[in-house]
């Protein structure tokens, strides 16, 4: 029979043991937790990785700024980012117009002579070109500020004789890139004004939009689509083609030198605008 010092000692070796399992278990729970941790903080990763490709694929090289920026259309876009979405959103128009000084003009105009435009109706201008003869209907309900911008330019004949520098016609991007008297795809008059946007602008055939080097940049540049065309809602829609678009497949058809490191370049028909005015 065990003597009362045995007992003790077995006693010990019991809570020695139960001790060393209290440990064990602790540990395994701990490493258990680490490992859920890393996993945890690897899936974040991946997801902010998926994001920003996501997301950069979207915006890079988005259009021309004001008189500085050395790109001019925006990019082909499959998919419209929610990111983009938001920032459109976001931006939508700002009212009465600002009219912000940026940069030096690529031919001397003053700004709008207004910051409070006609907000209703459209306006029908007739669009002379070295290919033929279009016809812009500007909607002032739509983009008034965008609008009010280009009847001004138009009237100070800061349009007349300019080059259209790139054309678009492959991916999703169907444009031709037009009002830059510099015809390099980055001269501006002078001045930016916001942009009107409501996140759900649609770049169909015919739709004529503001070119931009980001939120709030629009100056005198912009894009005619030719053909349906898939863009994040990031551009101003003042107006569409109403006459004349055939005008601008024909230089599409005529090809590109490839120039543009965002896609297209320089038509291979060449196009530049005569003169644009307001119909009477």
């Amino acid at each position: 029979m065990p003597t009362d010092k045995q007992r003790r000692a077995a006693e010990r070796r019991r809570l020695q043991r139960q001790a060393r399992r209290r440990r064990e278990r602790a540990a395994r729970r701990k490493r258990a937790t680490l490992i859920t941790s890393i996993v945890g903080a690897l899936v974040v990763v991946a997801v902010v990785v998926f994001v920003v490709v996501d997301t950069s694929g979207d915006s890079s090289t988005p259009a021309a700024k004001g008189s500085t920026s050395a790109t001019a259309t925006p990019t082909a876009s499959a998919t419209a980012s929610a990111s983009a979405s938001a920032s459109a959103t976001s931006a939508a128009a700002a009212y009465p117009c600002t009219w912000t000084k940026s940069g030096t003009a690529a031919r001397k105009v003053d700004v709008p002579p207004t910051t409070t435009p006609t907000r209703s109706g459209t306006l029908a201008m007739t669009v002379k070109t070295t290919r033929g003869t279009m016809t812009f209907t500007l909607n002032r309900a739509e983009a008034p500020c965008a609008v009010e911008s280009f009847l001004s330019l138009a009237t100070q004949k800061y349009f007349d004789k300019t080059p259209c520098p790139r054309v678009t016609d492959s991916g999703s991007l169907y444009v031709l890139q037009c009002g830059d008297p510099t015809g390099t795809g980055s001269g501006g008059p002078g001045y930016t004004f916001n942009d009107e946007l409501t996140g759900k602008e649609k770049y169909t055939a015919g739709v004529l939009a503001m070119a931009n080097g980001g939120a709030n940049t629009n100056g005198s540049q912009f894009f005619i689509v030719y053909k349906d065309s898939t863009l994040s809602p990031n551009y101003t829609i003042f107006g569409k083609v109403t006459k004349g678009l055939s005008v601008v497949d024909k230089v599409a058809k005529g090809g590109n030198d490839g120039s543009n490191q965002a896609g297209g370049g320089h038509p291979k028909l060449s196009i530049s605008l005569t003169t644009v005015r307001e119909q009477a």
